[in-house]
């Protein structure tokens, strides 16, 4: 019984070509480096969610910090998500 090769190469192909894809798009990528004002700057936002508006510009915070247990005596991770934003208009001539 022959192998049905045509099927296999399709998932190869699409596969492959999205590997490629993404190979691609990695080396592209610049790598970040870490910025201790701004690393600063998300350790001093406060838990919860924030918004000031002024007349040019609106800022907005939040945060959440959480620990997760799996058992009691067990192991532990925490999650610590936070995020910066600002929204500025301006009237350009």
């Amino acid at each position: 019984m022959p192998l049905p090769l045509v099927p296999i190469a399709v998932y190869a192909a699409t596969y492959g070509s999205l590997a490629l894809a993404t190979w691609k798009v990695a080396q592209k990528v610049e790598r970040g480096r870490r910025d201790q004002r701004a690393e600063d700057a998300l350790d001093d936002v406060q838990e919860g969610l924030t918004i000031r508006r002024e007349t040019d510009q609106a800022n907005g915070t939040a945060r959440i910090r959480r620990v997760f247990r799996f058992s009691d005596d067990g192991s532990a991770f925490e999650l610590d998500a936070t995020l910066l934003g600002r929204v500025k208009f301006k009237k350009v001539p």
